[in-house]
């Protein structure tokens, strides 16, 4: 069960990379449930979390997650781009840990965090690095085999054009590499932190 805010497996965490900051009393969103879910670790660092995934079995173990860590994480059951239940102005943080690759209209889902978000609050997401997606193994050895861009990750110029377009301010980025390989061609996890500008 998570702890702590994660980023991916083998890569660096929020206790190293402390993207989320202070989040006791804070009200969170996770789009899409991890594995293990965020919002379990956030909900038990004393933030008020919410999980939004269409998927039943997944909000189920999450349920199950939240029970074992005795904390509260409040479900719905919707795509992860439907947040119109959710008030506007009223999320201090939404975070999304590489729940986002299926997400079709990402300027669609980047207008509705903009909505529910506070004025300067911050939207963090990670998922596969673009490179990396670009990579893939025969006989034990990374080799390109997709054109940068083509695959399921957006090149990093699509997310900060995408970022703009909605009225996010990139403020902070990382490219991770993973712990666990000193033979990585690539970084494996691309972490934004963006703020949500105006109101």
């Amino acid at each position: 069960m998570a702890t702590v805010v994660r980023y991916g497996a083998s890569v660096a965490d929020e206790n190293e990379l402390r993207l989320c900051g202070d989040v006791a009393g804070k009200r969170i969103v996770e789009l899409g449930i991890g594995a293990p879910s965020n919002a379990v670790a956030l909900a038990a660092a004393g933030a008020r979390a919410l999980a939004v995934d269409p998927s039943s079995d997944r909000i189920a173990l999450l349920r199950k997650q939240a029970e074992q860590a005795e904390v509260t994480v409040q479900c719905h059951q919707s795509e992860i781009a439907d947040l119109g239940f959710v008030s506007s102005a009223s999320i201090d943080l939404v975070v999304a840990s590489h729940t986002l690759q299926d997400v079709d209209d990402l300027s669609r889902l980047l207008r509705q965090i903009h909505r529910v978000l506070k004025p300067e609050a911050a939207f963090v997401m990670a998922g596969p690095h673009p490179i990396a997606d670009m990579l893939g193994t025969v006989d034990g050895q990374q080799v390109v085999q997709h054109v940068y861009g083509s695959g399921s990750t957006p090149s990093i110029s699509d997310v900060f054009m995408a970022m703009q377009r909605t009225n996010f301010g990139i403020d902070v980025m990382h490219e991770l590499m993973p712990l666990n390989s000193r033979t990585a061609m690539s970084p494996a996890v691309l972490v934004i932190r963006a703020r949500k500008l105006g109101v």
